[in-house]
């Protein structure tokens, strides 16, 4: 992998010790009650299933897969539900988990589904905030770490769909994918 990645940005340990904090923190906000989490798929779903199973509190699993990216680096803006959610959301506390937030626009076009289907309430955890990139604002309660803007795979973010094994998060060689 040394050959692929320019930097580590959050080594294993490091990571593995904020899901434990997110999951606790979440834990305690929901204390009482049961959480309906629908994870983004593919690239939240290894952030997803540790932060699952730290959880306290009584847990329901779904699903939704979308497409904005392809196989680029950037996001087209554009939309698609690839798999939508096997559960109806109505009256549920969901907790909807992301990879990465960066423009906000796929986060906020979910976050806008989601609630449409009449939620008890919607918060929303992401493991990484890219803000500077930012297009749109988001509401987002829970984030594992605020990064730079740098292209990143690692802990289920992939290029291409690979690079998502990789138990950290690090900074794809810039050569590999211009």
């Amino acid at each position: 992998m040394g050959n692929l990645i320019e930097e580590v940005l959050i080594s294993e340990e490091v990571l593995q010790a904020r899901v434990e904090e997110l999951a606790k923190e979440i834990s305690k906000d929901y204390k009482g009650e049961t959480i309906h989490t629908v994870s983004v798929l593919k690239g939240a779903t290894i952030f997803a299933s540790d932060l699952i199973r730290k959880l306290e509190i009584p847990v329901t699993i779904d699903f939704i897969g979308v497409s904005s990216y392809g196989k680029a680096t950037e996001s087209s803006g554009v939309v698609r539900i690839i798999k939508d959610l096997d559960e109806p959301v109505e009256d549920k506390n969901v907790l909807l988990i992301e990879d990465i937030v960066d423009t906000g626009l796929t986060l906020k076009y979910i976050q806008e589904l989601l609630t449409s289907r009449n939620p008890k309430s919607l918060r929303t955890c992401v493991l990484l905030d890219k803000k500077e990139r930012r297009k749109v604002e988001v509401n987002v309660e829970y984030i594992g770490f605020s990064i730079p803007n740098k292209f990143v795979v690692g802990y289920g973010l992939d290029f291409g769909g690979k690079h998502r094994n990789l138990p950290f998060v690090g900074v794809l060689k810039e050569e590999l994918y211009l």
